[in-house]
């Protein structure tokens, strides 16, 4: 018998989903009969029932890994496909990475994940983590591989994230691995550390924006992205708060009317001398506030989003970098 079965809802459960799909999570939901398994978790309006913890789990977004590095069961992973910077990982967490098989790290124009069906099926996986364009879910369903895909990154979420998410995915996963009690010493040494963190002052005004590096569109962070409490948490104000968009295009001109006092700069790879000079680089760009008076940051894209651990790293660097000039 296959470790996990993967039962998709009715259609209309779906839609209802992607109408709320703000309450969808991994396992917050979850339900069990009795204790441990069967365990039912409901992921982007779908159900996957495990019988039994996973054993071969393939990767193909990074966003998982610092979950699974705390609950101990990162050497489950039999592949992983992506990107996994370095910067992301402490030496344990990237020990374990680099163990595990590269499938491939082809990505398109836009940075999205290129891989055959044929590929991740040929690794026998009881369990895929991440779900990217071309290898959908219901594509895998259909030759009985379940999917697991971050709370934050299912189609249709309009939840505002909050830090709180990062605690309830840890045990989603500690039931789903059969680690909880790993799962709640993480949880306790994340909430430690969130405790210890001082915010800046006096309290700044500040935007996240995604800058497109060789020219292009520059994206900004609403309230319904993590960027939102991320700014929260180290006492800056969002200039973009109003927006309930997670992310959406803007022009420097809006940026100027809004005029923060410090920019974050996201992105995935690369220079990130070439990020910051995707915006600095801008006609006017040096009336910004920001640019002006020095305080820009650049940040590796998970240490925002989606919420896990990386999150409050990144939240640490942000307090670090900002807490001098204060």
């Amino acid at each position: 018998m296959r470790a996990l079965r993967l039962f998709a809802v009715s259609a209309a459960a779906v839609l209802l989903a992607a109408g709320c799909g703000a309450n969808d999570s991994t396992g917050d939901e979850a339900a069990a009969a009795g204790s441990g398994y069967p365990l039912t978790v409901s992921n982007c309006g779908a159900d996957v029932t495990f019988d039994e913890a996973p054993q071969r789990v393939v990767l193909l977004k990074s966003a998982a890994v610092p979950y699974l590095h705390s609950l101990g069961v990162l050497d489950r992973v039999t592949a992983k496909a992506g990107q996994y910077p370095k910067d992301y990982y402490d030496a344990a967490t990237q020990a374990g990475l680099d163990r595990i098989s590269l499938l491939t790290d082809k990505t398109d124009t836009s940075g999205h994940l290129q891989i055959s069906k044929e590929v991740v099926i040929s690794q026998q996986p009881d369990l895929v983590l991440g779900e990217v364009d071309n290898l959908s879910r219901d594509t895998l369903s259909a030759v009985d591989i379940p999917l697991l895909e971050e709370p934050a990154l299912c189609p249709g979420a309009t939840a505002v994230p909050a830090f709180d998410d990062i605690y309830a995915q840890m045990r989603s996963y500690g039931r789903i691995f059969d680690r909880p009690a790993e799962a709640e010493a993480a949880v306790s040494a994340l909430q430690a550390r969130m405790a210890g963190i001082k915010k800046t002052t006096p309290q700044r005004t500040a935007a996240v924006l995604y800058p497109t590096v060789g020219g292009g569109v520059t994206y900004a962070y609403g309230s319904t992205s993590m960027a939102h409490p991320q700014l929260e948490a180290a006492g800056f104000t969002n200039v973009f708060a109003e927006s309930k968009e997670r992310v959406f295009e803007i022009t420097l001109e809006e940026l100027l009317g809004r005029n923060p006092d410090v920019l974050i700069l996201l992105y995935s790879d690369g220079d990130p001398k070439a990020v910051e000079a995707a915006v600095t680089g801008l006609p006017g760009a040096g009336k910004l506030k920001a640019i002006s008076g020095g305080n820009v940051m650049t940040q590796l894209f998970n240490f925002t989003e989606p919420q896990s651990p990386l999150s409050i790293d990144g939240l640490e660097k942000i307090v670090h970098r900002f807490s001098a000039d204060s």
